[in-house]
């Protein structure tokens, strides 16, 4: 059986790690308890926080109980930014994306009954706990052990002391209530693991110093590295935004094609430390990504297991069948209304009202091509596509029975130029 923490190297999912001779005698001498947090920033993860996943699961399968720890208390407050203050959310708010991100957590983590021997998933919120602090209890209990020459030597703090927006004091004291959480979980689960990303390295080994100092026992910590792309800007992005995991955010189909649309150097990064295949087969995936790039083989590998992770089965099947249909392989009508309109929202959709436009004013307003005349010779060399038929007729006006479910036409010029038309007042058709 490969040693979990082997498999974490070679899939180059460790940055750092605190004794990790000491860490995987632990992790050999029987079950632990690890856990990793996330902050309720947003009402969904997205796929940056995959790669905190990625650990929590291999750990899991190596038969350790994982405990997952949603911060109702440190999602008020705000891990420093190295720019700017963080804008503070209401409770209420910061309440509801505690049960949301919990929610959206749990598939990754569940198991089937068959697959006994594996540790069921433990979620927490630190509000339970921190909520009841005193301020006297804070400072005297748990501030006496911080030297605050080591608190602004961490680099977010130092780099905010010496901008022109400094930091307030609530997201100085940020590490001490997350270092407390390590304290707490180690009481109540026995958790003697953490695992973040490399920007909370600070906060991971002020945790593990404040456990030894209050409860004298020694406990670990392992950070994830930072995931960017080849030109430096952060993964979890894309042209319109965050890449989100909640499918009402980033529908499937938006989410596979953000995969399938990787950069060859990118994709070739990224397989190993997303895909939980074996690693001759990710070796296999990425030596033919070389050798045929065009084939896109590490991409497609991404983008089917990952949809399939995040979405499940049904939502793979549909985001595959919307690439072909749009580009003429597959039949539109096989697509349900929604994968169809999330599809066409993402390749740029016309909403038309009222009287519709001949295929040749459609071509220009979806900007498909830059004037009418230019669309009449598309449509002339047999270039244009109209719901995948071609188009003879310039000047034709689609007919009734020609706009799909949820009121859709997909215009096409060529292989790859893709927008659609929604009639309004149709969408739910």
């Amino acid at each position: 059986m490969i040693d979990v923490i082997d498999d974490l190297h070679r899939r180059g999912l460790i940055a750092q790690s605190t004794d990790e001779a000491a860490l995987r005698a632990s992790l050999a001498e029987g079950p632990i308890a690890y856990y990793c947090g996330f902050d309720p920033t947003a009402p969904s993860l997205h796929v940056g926080h995959l790669v905190q996943l990625m650990p929590l699961r291999a750990l899991q399968r190596a038969g350790h109980q994982p405990v997952v720890l949603v911060g109702g208390a440190t999602g008020l407050i705000g891990d420093p930014r190295p720019t700017a203050e963080r804008q503070l959310n209401d409770p209420g708010t910061v309440a509801g994306w505690v049960d949301s991100i919990q929610r959206q957590l749990a598939p990754f983590l569940e198991r089937p009954a068959e697959t006994d021997g594996l540790q069921g998933p433990i979620y927490v919120d630190n509000l339970e706990w921190t909520a009841k602090l005193s301020a006297i209890d804070l400072l005297r209990d748990l501030g006496k052990h911080f030297r605050v020459s080591k608190m602004l030597a961490k680099e977010a703090v130092s780099a905010r002391l010496n901008s022109d927006a400094g930091i307030s004091y609530t997201e100085f004291s940020y590490q001490i209530l997350q270092a407390n959480d390590y304290v707490e979980l180690f009481r109540r689960h026995g958790v003697t693991l953490q695992t973040g990303g490399s920007d909370q390295w600070g906060n991971l080994t002020a945790g593990i110093d404040l456990v030894r100092r209050v409860e004298g026992a020694s406990v670990h910590a392992l950070s994830t590295p930072l995931v960017t792309r080849s030109d430096g800007t952060k993964m979890g992005k894309s042209e319109g935004g965050s890449v989100w995991l909640d499918p009402s955010l980033t529908s499937p189909y938006a989410f596979f094609q953000f995969w399938l649309n990787a950069d060859d150097a990118d994709a070739r990064t990224w397989l190993p430390l997303f895909s939980e295949r074996p690693a001759e087969e990710v070796d296999a995936l990425i030596a033919e990504s070389i050798e045929r790039p065009a084939a896109r083989t590490a991409q497609r590998a991404l983008a089917e297991e990952l949809t399939l992770l995040v979405h499940g089965p049904e939502e793979l099947r549909q985001a595959e069948a919307a690439g072909r249909a749009l580009f003429g392989r597959d039949d539109l009508g096989s697509l349900a209304a929604e994968t169809l309109g999330a599809a066409l929202e993402e390749a740029g959709a016309l909403r038309v009202d009222g009287d519709v436009p001949s295929v040749a004013q459609l071509l220009q307003l979806t900007g498909l091509v830059g004037s009418l005349s230019e669309a009449r010779r598309t449509v002339k060399e047999g270039g244009a596509y109209l719901n995948n038929e071609r188009v003879t007729d310039a000047d034709a006006v689609p007919a009734d029975d020609a706009w799909l479910p949820g009121g859709w036409l997909v215009l096409r010029r060529g292989k790859r130029s893709i927008a659609g038309v929604q009639r309004t007042g149709t969408a739910g058709a």
